[in-house]
């Protein structure tokens, strides 16, 4: 009897953790670059009354045994690493990567650099290209006071027009880097992933190039978070968790008839 409740309490408590990754795909359906995340489920532990193929005598054996589970368990919370929509803002500092093999660089205040899908750019008072956080474009991109136009072709390379000069002249290359398991990385918040062993080291490269996705300026990718799926997953998990509450609330009663049993 205290299987079912400890089976039950452990759905319950594995579609809390559901319902937190729903909650927390939907407060995101308007974030810049958000990837959306999936809770997995793993069953637990079996306990085994009768093995599986056990001999019952010379000729036949236990087709099936008894086997009994123990509940089950979230295992991971992966990300889907899909293209969200694109949504044109003619900023010129918007860009987008248009494709799912590719993250912009920045580098952290302590020195590390950090992954970004979030193309929404800025300058700095010393004309450097930073995010909202003020965290640096990585490679380094510095605009000139004078520039009157900033333009990125799809292949990163990036140029300005001067106040006064009718040619464009080349101020940088922007570089992406992309990874064998980007489901592997490791959210730090604020739109920012950190490279981890699962997710193996980066892979550096220009726009459009070795596999590498192409950019376009004066769009933004926005999250890739279908409001109806999550909208139907909450659904799910609340049902769930409704009847593993059942099956709490079922052992209980048959362990108070058992209590309740007299000579």
């Amino acid at each position: 009897m205290l299987r079912s409740l400890w089976s039950s309490a452990s759905g319950m408590i594995a579609q809390q953790t559901n319902l937190d990754v729903v909650s927390h795909n939907l407060a995101n359906v308007n974030t810049t670059g958000y990837k959306k995340r999936r809770a997995d489920f793993q069953d637990l532990i079996y306990q085994i009354a009768r093995e599986p193929g056990a001999p019952v005598d010379p000729a036949s054996t236990i087709p099936t045994g008894v086997q009994v589970g123990l509940g089950t368990r979230v295992i991971g919370t992966p990300s889907f690493m899909t293209e969200g929509y694109m949504q044109v803002t003619d900023n010129p500092l918007d860009w987008a990567i248009a494709g799912n093999q590719g993250y912009f660089q920045v580098t952290m205040q302590d020195g590390m650099l950090a992954y970004t899908r979030a193309g929404s750019w800025q300058v700095d008072g010393e004309g450097q290209i930073v995010n909202h956080e003020g965290l640096l474009l990585e490679p380094a991109i510095v605009i000139p006071e004078d520039a009157v136009e900033i333009t990125l072709g799809n292949d990163g390379i990036i140029s300005v027009k001067l106040a006064g000069q009718v040619e464009t002249q080349e101020i940088g290359q922007l570089e992406l880097a992309r990874f064998v398991n980007p489901a592997g990385l490791r959210a730090l918040g604020s739109n920012l992933f950190i490279e981890t062993d699962a997710s193996g080291a980066p892979i550096l490269g220009a726009p459009g190039e070795d596999g590498m996705s192409q950019v376009r300026q004066g769009i933004l990718e926005m999250s890739n978070v279908q409001v109806v799926d999550e909208m139907v997953g909450m659904i799910i998990a609340q049902r769930a968790y409704e009847a593993n509450s059942k099956g709490v609330q079922t052992a209980d009663d048959l362990l108070r008839i058992a209590n309740g049993l007299k000579r």
